[in-house]
């Protein structure tokens, strides 16, 4: 077992996630290679400044534009989006993933409601997606289709083209205003990927995926997809236990942390090299580092969303942007300030697109001393200059920052 202090386990899930020491690729290839490194890329229809989603990506790929992922998932297909936990995922995946559907239909009771009590819209919307080509909700007037009181969808039509979609029938050929626009599967995947890989090699493949979206995970409950088995906890133990014993994962202990924790295999020279004080060639960033230039994390980033901001860095994060106004600490779509390898400050803002203005509404520092911190102040202003240029705004108003060092430095970036 490796035995790792908190920062050595901090820097290895940042920069397994491409977050530190910097952003080490650039434009739309180094968006792929982002994409496949972070596993899942977590897909969120909230456009308050940016999608959580591209904003994920500004702070790993170099030149990122929003919409960038789409031109990879939807023009060269080479990731897909799925599931009740919406993300893209890798292409060349599909085979596990048409496991998955099939054990979900069979596993949800939810899902084979929906196909019963909408059996003739399903039948109705598999025949029209065959003759059109594609389709979008859209297609279909409120005033043609049953109503239905579903969270999924208002009318009979959006409920048959998610059933179709979930279990695995259709596919997102392109989005339109993110919603989806959908093809029959052949249509999108490619004919050698439209097969399903075995169940033994699916559930190790699930498991190896947890482990590398998380960096270092506890395993401590059964990895979702590992439906059909009697006991999901005990099969997911002897799993475990098996690729402990080739090697495709490896036991780590966190000073500090109780349960013992597991890695990739793959991931053990990276974690000495690290433990050992260096920083692996293959994470030199191209540009700035974290500590010249602060990164701004998106609210639904992995390595601090859901609670594990707090575990990694001391930083009490929740996301504010379904809690009542009043019940609210800082703001609606407050996000971290990565500095070097900690979380720091968080700030809300908002874009006022008729002028073009980025308004920061409110900054908070974890230590009020780094308010007259010249590194942290010059870091922080590169971190907006790049932010205000990826979200294309023409000026930044930075009057509600309470430190006049910072609001000053902020302002002539």
């Amino acid at each position: 077992m490796l035995t790792i202090t908190i920062e050595t386990a901090r820097r290895f899930i940042l920069g397994k996630q491409g977050l530190w020491p910097g952003r080490r690729w650039r434009g739309l290839a180094g968006a792929e290679q982002a994409m496949r490194a972070m596993e899942y890329l977590q897909l969120d229809p909230l456009q308050i400044i940016a999608r959580s989603h591209d904003i994920a990506l500004y702070g790993r790929v170099l030149g990122y534009r929003p919409g960038m992922w789409e031109e990879l998932a939807y023009e060269q297909r080479k990731f897909f989006d799925w599931g009740g936990w919406l993300a893209a995922r890798p292409m060349d995946e599909l085979p596990h993933w048409r496991v998955v559907m099939r054990r979900e239909l069979a596993q949800f009771q939810r899902l084979r409601d929906m196909a019963r009590e909408h059996a003739d819209a399903i039948v109705e919307m598999r025949e029209i997606v065959r003759e059109r080509g594609t389709v979008s909700n859209r297609d279909f007037a409120m005033a043609t289709r049953t109503r239905t009181q579903h969270y999924r969808g208002r009318k009979d039509s959006a409920l048959a083209l998610y059933y179709l979609w979930r279990t695995g029938e259709v596919m997102t050929h392109h989005r339109e205003r993110f919603e989806r626009v959908y093809a029959l599967t052949e249509a999108v995947a490619p004919a050698q990927l439209i097969r399903e890989s075995g169940d033994d090699e699916t559930d190790r493949f699930l498991i190896k995926k947890e482990v590398g979206f998380a960096g270092l995970s506890r395993l401590s409950r059964a990895v979702d997809g590992l439906y059909g088995h009697e006991r999901p906890d005990l099969a997911m133990a002897t799993l475990r236990e098996a690729l402990l014993a080739t090697g495709e994962l490896v036991a780590v202990r966190v000073e500090g942390w109780k349960a013992p924790h597991y890695a990739l295999g793959e991931d053990a020279a990276v974690l000495q090299e690290l433990a050992a004080g260096r920083v692996p060639a293959a994470w030199a960033p191209l540009e700035t580092t974290t500590a010249e230039e602060a990164v701004f994390l998106a609210p639904l980033d992995q390595v601090s969303a859901r609670g594990r901001a707090k575990v990694l860095f001391g930083f009490d994060y929740v996301w504010e942007v379904y809690k009542p106004e009043h019940l609210r600490k800082y703001g609606y779509y407050t996000m971290p300030v990565l500095w070097g390898d900690r979380l720091v400050a968080r700030f809300d803002s908002k874009l006022d697109r008729a002028s073009g203005t980025f308004v920061i509404l409110g900054l908070w520092l974890e230590d009020e001393a780094l308010g007259d911190d010249a590194a942290f102040a010059e870091a922080l202003a590169r971190g907006f200059a790049r932010f205000v240029a990826f979200l294309g705004a023409a000026r930044l108003d930075a009057g509600a920052i309470r430190q006049p060092l910072l609001r000053a430095k902020i302002s002539s970036a």
